[in-house]
């Protein structure tokens, strides 16, 4: 039985987003994503005019006559959602914490697919596979996805990227646009991002805070790695502390940013201290150029 104060924030969550789904991202999604794969259709004869790199060669043969092949947009799209609940979503310094975030901007996706009649499917995961919910169309289960992030107990608290891309595999076999939300804190994926992204329209969401990116001088902090529990006793007023602090923070999300670009893997950055929207919206007009 759910409680019913998780009934209550997937009904804040629906409210709060439906707005921005309408007036927003609607139009957006659509000429991102829409219409990306192509089906075939038949095979008919040549005509004037017709690209000769969709000749079919063996029916040409048969017929004695030259027969191109047909292809249809391919209309329903499957969308993934790859929810990281490791024990560093449990954070944030600002407003919300970077987990209350990734549950809101999954919302938005999930009922902007649904709009445009799309399938949504849900794994939730840590360094283990947490839930798998199969991709289907409706709002009733778009709100069954909700309630699955708003409810789930997590069992790990680590990041495995790697393991949540081979599970992707296995599970879902047809292309689909995949976006994985997480704040990437995970080592050894690259391979198996290179490997799925060519199967896989992928888009990686990085949610961060930033306190992950610099430390304030507020003299000693005690500094506690959620996904390992380990503390640490820093003195805030070294400003060496400090730098090198912000310097490799600097350097991961470079890095990082380097391998997605290496793969022509989009990727949106998002802040616990800033809005989402513009983020997202200046992402889906920059790729609908792309496309067109």
């Amino acid at each position: 039985m759910i409680p019913k104060e998780i009934l209550k924030k997937v009904k804040r969550i629906e409210i709060t987003t439906r707005g921005i789904v309408n007036d927003v991202f609607s139009g957006e999604y659509h000429s991102v994503f829409k219409g990306r794969g192509m089906d075939f259709a038949e095979v008919r004869e040549y005509q004037y005019g017709d690209d000769i790199r969709s000749i079919d060669w063996n029916v040409s043969a048969r017929m004695s006559h030259p027969y191109v092949k047909v292809f249809e947009e391919e209309r329903e799209l499957t969308v993934m959602l790859l929810v990281d609940v490791s024990s560093s979503g449990y954070f944030g310094t600002v407003q919300r914490m970077k987990g209350e975030i990734a549950v809101e901007l999954c919302a938005v996706l999930a009922f902007s697919a649904i709009k445009n009649n799309d399938k949504v499917g849900l794994i939730i995961f840590t360094d283990k596979i947490e839930k798998f919910v199969p991709p289907k169309k409706g709002k009733t289960h778009v709100l069954r996805v909700l309630r699955e992030l708003l409810y789930h107990k997590p069992q790990g608290n680590k990041t495995d990227i790697n393991m949540v891309l081979e599970y992707l595999s296995r599970v879902i076999r047809k292309r689909s646009v995949v976006f994985i939300v997480s704040d990437f804190i995970s080592e050894d994926y690259e391979k198996a991002l290179r490997i799925t992204n060519k199967r896989h329209d992928i888009i990686a969401i990085t949610i961060s805070d930033p306190r992950e990116r610099s430390i304030p001088k507020v003299g000693f902090i005690e500094l506690e790695d959620a996904e390992t529990g380990e503390i640490i006793l820093v003195d805030t007023r070294d400003a060496g502390l400090r730098e090198l602090f912000t310097i490799n923070s600097s350097k991961e999300k470079q890095e990082r940013e380097r391998m997605f670009k290496s793969m022509n893997v989009d990727f949106i950055d998002i802040s616990t201290a800033e809005s989402y929207i513009e983020p997202v919206i200046k992402f889906f007009r920059m790729r609908a150029k792309r496309f067109r």
